[in-house]
């Protein structure tokens, strides 16, 4: 694993790293094994401390090495990252690592220790899986808390967004269905009225 270039995000702000619903990377590891998925579905669900929701459907790869490990990596991929973003949530991870599969480079997490993707990246999020014993069986929703976060100060410092021409590769991108993606551009600044 390689070492970190992103910038520390305080857990304060770590919430509108995915409050505009960006598509995500889950990474998650055990037992000398590593997956990384997809997923379209990402919220933040309290603020201090901070927690968020995922959904990881319960029978993949990535949500039996998450409840083995009890934790997980957002990462959130920029446009530049929109063809491999598809393809690694089109084959799970049982039948081979993803990572070195498609050249993916990751660093190692500060807290959990879970493999985080920076290239092509605008920020990640190392959090600890809460323990949900009533639907962890029946539900794919996941809940967790942000113990750790850090981006890209290109395009996230001081804990707001910086969308501009000059960073439209790390853009974060939404998932709309079958592969097509829309990036999150045009900021516009509100008035009160």
């Amino acid at each position: 694993m390689s070492a970190s270039r992103f910038e520390p995000v305080r857990l304060e702000h770590a919430s509108r790293l995915i409050n505009h619903g960006p598509t995500v990377l889950v990474t998650s590891a055990h037992g000398g094994r590593r997956n990384v998925m997809a997923a379209a579905w990402s919220m933040p669900v309290e603020f201090t401390p901070p927690r968020v929701a995922v959904v990881i459907d319960k029978t993949t790869f990535t949500r039996e090495l998450a409840r083995a490990s009890g934790g997980f990596g957002l990462c959130l991929p920029g446009l530049a990252l929109a063809d491999l973003t598809y393809s690694v949530g089109q084959h799970s991870g049982r039948g081979g690592d993803k990572f070195e599969r498609y050249g993916i480079q990751a660093v190692q997490g500060p807290v959990l220790g879970m493999p985080l993707i920076e290239q092509g990246c605008a920020a990640w999020l190392e959090c600890r899986l809460i323990p949900e014993r009533h639907t962890e069986d029946a539900y794919d929703t996941c809940f967790a808390e942000v113990v750790a976060a850090a981006a890209d100060p290109r395009i996230f410092a001081n804990g707001h967004w910086l969308f501009d021409e000059d960073n439209t590769e790390l853009q974060t991108i939404h998932h709309l269905g079958a592969g097509l993606f829309v990036r999150s551009a045009g900021a516009v600044q509100a008035r009160a009225l």
